[in-house]
């Protein structure tokens, strides 16, 4: 079973950074596609940025350019780097995984396709 525990969110000003990290254990050895995601409050969850096992990312139009998603493959940590906050970035982020099938691209997968989720961790950003 896959655990994945996120960490680094916080409270920061508009215009600020954060970055997210998602631990991950209880791997084997195929591949899995990861991914960011957040919800606000009265909101559906959403996608955010997703990495394939080759490395192959994708964002969601609202962060591109802003966020950042990498991942140290011998350490098993996913992290999401956060520039430019603004206000409507507020939300509990949340990283998910999958096991990548062959020929599935990370970012064409529903969120309901995620079988691994964290807890969660809460980013607020003031104006």
């Amino acid at each position: 079973q896959v655990q994945m525990v996120e960490s680094g969110g916080g409270s920061v000003q508009a215009g600020g950074s954060l970055r997210l990290s998602c631990a991950a254990s209880g791997y084997t050895d195929r591949g899995y596609c990861m991914g960011w995601f957040r919800q606000a409050p009265g909101q559906e969850r959403e996608g955010v940025a997703r990495i394939d096992v080759d490395g192959r990312t994708s964002y969601a139009d609202f962060v591109k350019g802003r966020f950042t998603i990498s991942k140290d493959n011998a350490k098993n940590i996913l992290y999401l780097q956060l520039n430019s906050l603004k206000a409507e970035d507020t939300a509990m982020y949340y990283c998910a995984a999958r096991v990548s099938l062959r020929g599935e691209r990370c970012s064409a997968l529903p969120l309901r396709y995620f079988p691994f989720w964290g807890q969660g961790t809460q980013v607020t950003v003031s104006s």
